[in-house]
């Protein structure tokens, strides 16, 4: 994998570095402001959240009608569209003097940053490589568990020195004078995925190359919606509602952080790991085996007196979180093929990011009900070792079809 990296840096650091900067957008990072913006706004956690979902939701109406832009659409033009628009999203956020740019600004926010930017780098891997596809989007997404680690501590330093707007604008500044003149750079030569006459098509099932209606008609995508929401819904609700397991279990905030260390590593070996999995065995193989760590570790929250119990959960669910993002990037184009696969993945990537949106609101819900988060996690445990059976049936009929 060493020796693959080395000889493929240039595509590969292009995934990299758009997962990575995808996370100015993505809810762990919007989040670190949340105080912040609704005390400019008013805004109690009941309409923060109401607004961050109608904001998420519109993101993925975006994205679902705007997705198929990768396989028309030229790298060097769209990477720079997306980033000027994700750029003036993250000013929108800061300087916003009404609810209605907030709302516009954090749709673009989440459309540029959680859709496009994440969409187009598993876009263009998929697309570039085919022999190694699972390492290379394994690889590229590495950006994600590197962002975690680092931006966090960042941000909340910048907060504290320059003030959260300032911070949204070293943000902007960043996509615009660092990300982007870099991304081209890289962009420059060769190998390059501009458009769909130009990239190297690879099929799918039964020799074909398969648009998005035809996918929709077919059995398998509807057979794998509650595979693709499952690590997105979860992942979400379970950093969403820290403070309030913390004030379940008695622990504090302090005690629980080191968690986002376990997280974080778990992620990028299990994705490193699952990656090589996809390329060895055929990423259909990881269905059936994706949700085993999250139901494990939905139990261990359910249950948990300690806090190290909370570092092992959340370890847990970094490895689906891992084993997921390569699964997706290898999986879709196998089966797919890779001439519309923009479109293809854009089914995809909303149906996650809806997820991600209808998490807070769900579960929150129940909270109000007197369902507290870790006795919901007893349910969605549950739900895992349901889908584990859908993934190895799943598994065993596309054996059949290939």
């Amino acid at each position: 994998m060493l020796q693959f990296a080395v000889e493929n840096r240039r595509w590969l650091a292009v995934g990299f570095l758009l997962t990575f900067a995808s996370s100015f957008g993505q809810t762990w990072f919007i989040s670190l402001f949340a105080a912040e913006i609704k005390a400019v706004h008013g805004l109690t956690d009941g309409g923060w959240g109401t607004i961050y979902t109608v904001a998420t939701m519109v993101s993925a109406g975006l994205l679902l009608t705007r997705g198929s832009m990768a396989d028309t659409m030229p790298l060097t033009r769209l990477i720079p569209v997306t980033t000027l628009l994700f750029a003036l999203a993250a000013i929108g956020v800061a300087f916003g003097g009404s609810i209605w740019t907030l709302v516009v600004a954090l749709i673009f926010l989440r459309f540029c940053g959680q859709g496009m930017f994440s969409h187009i780098a598993m876009t263009a891997m998929g697309r570039w490589f085919q022999a190694r596809r699972g390492q290379a989007v394994s690889i590229s997404n590495l950006g994600h568990p590197a962002a975690e680690v680092v931006l966090p501590i960042l941000a909340v330093l910048m907060i504290g020195t320059v003030g959260w707007q300032s911070t949204w604008v070293i943000a902007a500044v960043v996509l615009v004078l660092v990300i982007l003149p870099v991304l081209l750079l890289l962009l420059r030569q060769g190998r390059t995925a501009q458009s769909r006459l130009d990239a190297p098509d690879t099929p799918g099932l039964g020799g074909r190359h398969w648009g998005r209606s035809e996918v929709l008609r077919h059995w398998l995508f509807p057979a794998l919606l509650p595979i693709m929401l499952t690590p997105g819904f979860i992942g979400t609700v379970v950093f969403f509602h820290q403070v309030h397991i913390a004030e379940v279990k008695g622990w504090t905030l302090v005690q629980m952080a080191p968690g986002y260390s376990f997280y974080a590593s778990a992620t990028v070996a299990s994705a490193l790991i699952a990656g090589w999995a996809a390329d060895r065995f055929g990423p259909e193989r990881l269905l059936a085996i994706l949700l085993i760590p999250t139901g494990i570790g939905m139990l261990l929250i359910a249950s948990a007196q300690a806090v190290p119990m909370w570092f092992a959960a959340l370890g847990l669910a970094g490895v689906t979180q891992g084993i997921s993002a390569s699964l997706w990037g290898a999986l879709l184009p196998s089966v797919y093929g890779t001439r519309n696969l923009g479109s293809v993945r854009s089914l995809a990537t909303t149906v996650m990011v809806v997820s991600t949106a209808i998490g807070p609101g769900l579960t929150g819900v129940l909270i109000d009900f007197g369902i507290d988060f870790p006795r919901q996690c007893l349910a969605l445990a549950l739900w895992c070792f349901v889908l584990i059976g859908l993934g190895y049936a799943i598994n065993r009929r596309l054996a059949h079809e290939v």
